[in-house]
């Protein structure tokens, strides 16, 4: 695990709540539904922060190891210097 300086650490929690936002209200008491079943990876390129969200729900005592509900779900986003957060229209 690397260290984060401070924007990717805001261009990640932002990513967050917006992945959090398109998951099911019904769902947020499941760790399936939670943050701790995302993993985040940040990247910097020309002032941008890029994070890729992987849903990780083996990491959920319900679940355990090796076990997905989706192959390879993962979304993708891209983080201004501004703060204004795009996604990539769909699942690449």
């Amino acid at each position: 695990m690397g260290t984060l300086d401070g924007p990717a650490v805001l261009a990640a929690h932002g990513v967050l709540q917006e992945v959090m936002k398109r998951f099911p209200k019904a769902g947020s008491k499941s760790c399936a539904f939670s943050p701790r079943a995302l993993e985040f990876v940040v990247g910097y390129r020309n002032g941008w922060h890029f994070v890729r969200v992987n849903r990780r729900v083996d990491t959920c005592p319900e679940f355990g190891p090796g076990v997905s509900l989706e192959y390879d779900w993962f979304e993708l986003y891209a983080v201004s210097p501004e703060g204004r957060i795009e996604r990539y229209p769909a699942m690449p």
